[in-house]
């Protein structure tokens, strides 16, 4: 009897299991972002374009970082007239910034520190201003948006 339980238990494990699992990837297929402020996502979206142009060479990853900063935009409610000129410039204000290791230097020549540049963007104050200045609502989210 002990052992007709058993195989019931583990028939029963075997059938829930992938159903659990379907159920995650689910959820692994949505983006987060829909689920967060107005001012994470354009700070994050600001975060996703300066990558997208420190690393223009790298098409495909200037096209992920581009087209990643493209859906932040759908899911952000700003004013786009008086934010686009002032991403530029603050985009092109960090990436334009020398940093220099020398020991990074010594083993890889030219290094930019272009992801570090954008990092730094990402937790400027500039960037917390900008956001303020162009979101209306930022700790709205879309979903209560709509």
């Amino acid at each position: 009897m002990k052992n007709f339980k058993m195989r019931i238990l583990c028939s029963c494990c075997l059938i829930l299991f992938p159903m659990g699992c379907n159920a995650s990837s689910i959820n692994s297929m949505t983006p987060e972002a829909v689920n967060r402020t107005f001012i994470q996502n354009y700070k994050d979206m600001v975060l996703a374009s300066c990558i997208a142009s420190a690393y223009h060479d790298d098409k495909i990853a200037s096209m992920d970082a581009g087209s990643s900063a493209s859906v932040l935009r759908e899911w952000t409610y700003y004013n786009m007239d008086k934010s686009i000129d002032a991403e530029i410039r603050i985009i092109d204000s960090y990436l334009s910034r020398n940093y220099f290791n020398p020991l990074a230097e010594a083993e890889i020549k030219g290094i930019k520190f272009d992801f570090l540049k954008c990092l730094d963007l990402y937790h400027s104050k500039e960037l917390d201003r900008l956001a303020k200045k162009v979101i209306s609502h930022p700790q709205r989210k879309i979903s209560r948006h709509k």
